[in-house]
């Protein structure tokens, strides 16, 4: 299951919120080059590597994506904790930016649930990027820069969810997996 938005858009939230709802679901941890923030814990909100680190896997193909968003600041989905969710018999679920995203599309088609989790408008996103008081400012005007970018691809997703009430968005969210795992994962007949 690929969630995809811009950064501030509340996906993480909403991805962390069906892993409560649905015990099936491992969070795949993406790699970053970004420093580590306070509250984060490396192998569970991000493989955390140096720049040469980063670009040594991508020298050894051991990324199913990657992307340079800002220069050296490196993002990507490792293969090996895809195979390890799947091979453990789990669901794998994904909180990547857009270009991961349509990346991670390619590879996986019909077989994976795309939902694009969008902010109700520029201004909001503004808001909420400067509430968390993570970034420098230099750091937000990009963010907002490559967000406003990223919300015109909210079309290339088969689902869309406006991100304008949290608990309205985690509803919709839950639906939209539950109809996903019901038409991908029939229930066993009765009969059987």
């Amino acid at each position: 299951m690929l969630f995809c938005g811009p950064s501030g858009s509340g996906k993480t939230t909403i991805v962390h919120h069906l892993m409560q709802q649905f015990p099936m679901m491992r969070f795949s941890v993406s790699a970053t080059t970004r420093e580590k923030r306070p509250n984060e814990v490396h192998g569970k909100d991000y493989y955390f590597l140096s720049v040469d680190e980063f670009k040594e896997k991508i020298q050894n193909d051991e990324f199913l994506e990657w992307e340079e968003v800002y220069k050296d600041r490196f993002y990507g989905t490792l293969q090996k904790e895809v195979e390890r969710i799947l091979n453990d018999g789990y669901v794998a679920i994904f909180d990547v930016d857009v270009e991961g995203g349509l990346h991670i599309r390619k590879q996986f088609g019909r077989q994976l649930l795309d939902v694009f989790v969008m902010p109700p408008s520029v201004d909001d996103l503004h808001k909420r990027l400067v509430a968390r008081a993570t970034e420098s400012e230099d750091s937000l005007f990009k963010r907002l820069d490559k967000a406003e970018k990223e919300m015109n691809y909210a079309f290339r997703f088969n689902h869309v969810i406006v991100n304008a009430v949290l608990e309205d968005a985690k509803l919709d969210a839950v639906k939209i997996v539950k109809e996903f795992l019901e038409d991908v994962v029939p229930e066993p007949d009765e009969e059987s």
